[in-house]
């Protein structure tokens, strides 16, 4: 009996404590509502797709309290000026690539990818696990903005030329849209590099403004069109073995918020990583498959040419860390974290994937 009476108070007194606690926890948040400008048009859904799903997490986490709006690609500023709008305080943050702004110091090269760097959990356990996240913090603080890793599109695609490119000679000339700092290694192959933001790259090889333009990869190219003007889809991305998407939010913002409200976007923001990677993974398959049999001509990078572009690459990297005493901490720091990477990829991940790729074809 005593039994009995305890458990009906206990159950009634556990109902009251939820039913007092929700709405607690919820008056002791702030309401706010932030803005979020991507660098990315709305057609290209998973890369712009990544904010909207980053945003209601975000939203539902905090019973609505927190309300982030994300704008496309030039509704508050151009593609190209996400960051300067969250330096500047016109927004609170963005989704953008870093590498965008690498122009300002090319140190900003690392937050998205450098050529013949790391692959995307490389990159991601280097970010979360051996300090890059922190490297990178301590330099964009000097641009008055905090970072999140807050989506990646895997290893990309070498891009689309008009013409076949078969050795280093054939480069030479060649008008190319490519973004960040890989637009330098490419010049000293003699490629005349172009940055230009996604809406903008099909009208430019339309016209013939450029001769050649990489993007992403099948799913997001196939959307974008450029198998219509140029045929030729070379692969891989060297330039990118992953390209991480950050957030970047206002430092005073960042630092005016209360823990759980940063935990929240930190939680949101690794989600959202997941989310568009996996919407990659998924997609790409059947776009590939789709842009050949519309007539795109695929084909691998020649070795000569892999192996001119990555000379020319470590060149770079010499020269960039003479310079910039920012980026040679940050360049030592990735490359050490590299080298041990594939020291154990060649024992597991590349094994085991090369033997089943082969398999592939004998099934």
């Amino acid at each position: 009996m005593q039994r009995r009476k305890f458990l009906k108070t206990a159950g009634v007194g556990a109902a009251a404590a939820t039913t007092v606690a929700a709405p607690a926890l919820a008056q002791g948040l702030p309401e706010l509502k932030w803005r979020l400008t991507s660098s990315f048009p709305k057609s290209l859904d998973t890369l712009y797709g990544g904010s909207e799903v980053f945003a209601k997490a975000v939203a539902e986490a905090t019973d609505n309290r927190f309300q982030i709006q994300v704008f496309a690609a030039g509704e508050i500023v151009p593609g190209l000026q996400a960051a300067d709008a969250v330096q500047n305080g016109t927004v609170e943050m963005c989704s953008t690539a870093s590498y965008y702004y690498f122009g300002k110091e090319p140190t900003f090269a690392f937050g998205t990818a450098i050529p013949f760097g790391l692959n995307y959990r490389m990159q991601n356990a280097w970010m979360h696990q051996a300090g890059g996240m922190d490297l990178m913090n301590e330099f964009y603080k000097k641009f008055n903005i905090f970072g999140i890793p807050a989506g990646n599109t895997g290893c990309q695609m070498g891009g689309w030329f008009r013409k076949e490119i078969k050795t280093p000679d054939d480069m030479k000339g060649v008008k190319m849209r490519i973004g960040g700092f890989a637009g330098r290694v490419m010049q000293k192959l003699g490629v005349v590099p172009q940055q230009l933001a996604g809406g903008d790259i099909y009208p430019a090889l339309e016209k013939g403004t450029v001769d050649a333009a990489e993007w992403v990869g099948p799913y997001d190219d196939e959307k974008l069109g450029f198998y219509k003007v140029a045929p030729y889809y070379y692969y891989p991305g060297w330039w990118e073995g992953q390209a991480m998407i950050h957030n970047f939010i206002n430092l005073d913002k960042w630092n005016g918020l209360n823990k759980v409200y940063q935990s929240i976007i930190r939680t949101a923001s690794y989600m959202a990583t997941g989310w568009m990677m996996e919407k990659y993974d998924a997609t790409n398959p059947a776009a590939l498959k789709r842009l050949i049999a519309g007539g795109a001509k695929l084909s691998a990078f020649s070795p000569t040419i892999m192996d001119a572009c990555y000379k020319a690459a470590n060149e770079l990297y010499a020269e960039t860390s003479a310079a910039s005493a920012d980026f040679k901490k940050v360049y030592d720091s990735f490359v050490a974290f590299r080298s041990d990477q594939y020291l154990w990829w060649q024992v597991a991940e590349y094994s085991f994937d090369t033997f089943m790729i082969r398999a592939r074809t004998r099934t």
